[in-house]
């Protein structure tokens, strides 16, 4: 350590000296130990003979480099007090559950991914699991219940097993956003929990099972500065899907007041696009028809890994925030954007549809919207979160805009994408909302009329701004009353929007079976919704008398004849393209502008 300043040194031997702090159980090892919640009370833990150093502790330090796609991470088999054969699975049967958010699905595929190069198989079968992984959300406190109500099923599985078989005992894993969140709480209250692992540290799970192997509980939440999983290809849990979900950043760093994400998954970072690109081009190889970009705050991407990009892109370097925005960070300069990401994506392959989830409705420039307009595989749907309805509440939400600049974003959408589908988020019952200010959201709703919602009655998370600054003063009763009033505003105004589309006919990429009939297929539009409709044979393209039947991932006109609430209902006409039907749809469009002059 010559050359080192004594802080540093100090720091180290702090770190070192947390990373073996507040567990109950003999030992929980890990290379990178992150501290407990706050309050708990330390104790004292005995320390594996052949266990890490301080040496080993600093060497896996985080390592920021300007390329995400050459992050250094040390070898899993080159831990010295772990032989490399106990990294391996040994074909081991690995159970995943996975709960919460599209991201949570991507991580689970990349957690899969790294188990699956370590010698572990896959089953569906929870009686046939040498190891259950969970892989949980801390959103709201509802998502967490459901995980505590999984673990004391699993407890019963953990000892049926431990009784019934002479092999390996069942081990039980918590991955994700719970983990980080609530860390050595889980292995106190939950003895039965083998393995907590947060959302930066699924690198780390073939070592963690080979801890787990004599007993002891292992933990590894620290959240990383650089970490993107770029140079890793996750692999699907739906092979037999059409569509696929590419994470392209990590972390938030918007603040919220009622957002646990910042906590739980830890700073923006973004992936090179380059990495993200070629994910793409392996999928589309693969016959994917419809990839998802995902990312906390995803349209706020900015890829600085190359030199050259770093201090700003072409002549304008500065983040350019939605008119009437504004975040509670400084300014972002340097690097390529989200618009430059969605035209590679896009070029990729012009028969497969891109979508994007979930954005800030800070993070709309026009070339991203110019971008979804031009080109017909960018699907003309958006999320735009709105949250509330009120000023006030926007305003102790931390969202950074006002109700009238976010309308006047709604309408700029609209001029330049005309037929755009939008989506919503709304919180009801937040920190001092007023029942006036619960009917200016109901009235916002009304107005923007959206394709979808996602609506919940707020719930305070530790760690928040709102917890620490907020009272959280409306009686759950009313939260129930007003989330249910907005829920019923919603399918009332969405009716509308759907029947308006009786009569239409709409490109739908078949995704399989109806759930409700085996007589019937179910697919979505371009504005992501679902189109049920008759499983026939119909002719191979517009003007042919070929029939050919309809399989999943193929394109095929429907033209909608009932609407409900939830779902449209179509007769199949023909198979086609996306681009022969985007051809048709722009000959048609100008014949009805040229027929009304």
């Amino acid at each position: 350590m010559i050359g080192t300043s004594r802080p540093m040194i100090k720091a180290c031997l702090n770190s070192f000296i947390s990373a073996h702090r507040h567990v109950k159980k003999p030992a929980i090892s890990s290379l990178r130990y992150a501290t407990t919640d706050e309050g708990s009370k330390s104790s004292r833990t005995s320390r594996l003979p052949n266990g890490p150093s301080l040496e080993h502790f600093i060497a896996n330090s985080s390592k920021t480099t300007n390329s995400a796609t050459s992050q250094t991470h040390d070898p899993i088999d080159k831990i010295p007090y772990i032989q490399k054969s106990a990294l391996h699975g040994h074909g081991k049967k690995v159970y995943f559950d996975v709960y919460g958010c599209q991201m949570n699905v991507n991580d689970t595929e990349i957690a899969w991914s790294i188990l699956d190069s370590n010698g572990y198989q896959r089953t569906t079968d929870t009686t046939e699991a040498d190891v259950i992984l969970i892989m949980t959300c801390s959103i709201r406190e509802g998502a967490e219940q459901k995980i505590w109500n999984r673990l004391n099923q699993l407890r019963v599985l953990k000892r049926k097993k431990s009784v019934s078989t002479k092999g390996s005992p069942l081990k039980i894993g918590i991955l994700g956003c719970m983990a980080e969140r609530l860390k050595s709480k889980i292995v106190e209250r939950e003895k039965m929990v083998d393995l907590v692992c947060g959302p930066d540290a699924y690198r780390d799970l073939p070592r963690m099972l080979a801890d787990t192997s004599s007993g002891q509980a292992s933990v590894n939440v620290l959240l990383s500065l650089d970490e993107t999983y770029a140079d890793i290809m996750p692999v699907r849990l739906n092979a037999d899907s059409c569509s696929a979900f590419v994470s392209i950043m990590r972390g938030c760093d918007n603040m919220c007041s009622y957002c646990i994400v910042p906590f739980t998954r830890g700073r923006e970072r973004s992936r090179p696009i380059d990495s993200i690109v070629e994910e793409v081009k392996i999928l589309s190889d693969k016959g994917i028809k419809e990839v998802t970009l995902l990312g906390q705050n995803v349209n706020s991407y900015r890829d600085t890994s190359e030199s050259q990009y770093a201090g700003g892109f072409e002549s304008d370097s500065a983040t350019h925030l939605s008119a009437g925005f504004k975040t509670i960070y400084k300014p972002k300069f340097g690097g390529r954007r989200f618009s430059n990401l969605l035209d590679k994506v896009s070029q990729v392959d012009p028969e497969m549809r891109i979508r994007f989830t979930s954005p800030h409705p800070k993070d709309f420039p026009d070339e991203v919207l110019q971008l979804i307009q031009e080109r017909s595989n960018i699907c003309n749907q958006i999320h735009l979160p709105a949250q509330s309805g009120n000023n006030e509440v926007l305003m102790a939400m931390r969202r950074g805009y006002t109700v009238e600049a976010y309308m006047d974003l709604v309408y700029h959408i609209r001029d330049i994408i005309p037929d755009v589908a939008l989506s919503s988020d709304f919180i009801a019952g937040f920190c001092g909302e007023t029942e006036k200010a619960h009917l200016e959201t109901v009235n916002l709703m009304r107005q923007v009329k959206y394709s979808f919602v996602y609506c919940f009655p707020y719930s305070m998370r530790g760690k928040t701004h709102a917890y620490h600054r907020l009272t959280d003063d409306v009686p759950e009763a009313e939260k129930a009353r007003r989330h249910m009033e907005l829920s019923s505003v919603f399918r009332e105004e969405v009716l509308k929007l759907n029947q308006a589309q009786i009569g239409q006919q709409q490109l739908v990429l078949v995704e399989g079976k109806s759930k409700r009939s085996v007589h019937d297929l179910a697919g979505r539009n371009d504005g992501n919704k679902k189109v049920i409709f008759t499983n026939t044979e119909v002719p191979c393209e517009i003007s042919s008398k070929e029939l050919k039947p309809v399989t999943p991932g193929d394109y095929v006109v429907v033209q909608i004849v009932r609407a409900t609430s939830q779902v449209l209902h179509g007769v199949p006409l023909y198979h086609t393209t996306l681009q022969d039907f985007s051809k048709r749809q722009t000959t048609s469009q100008r014949y009805c502008n040229a027929s009304t002059i």
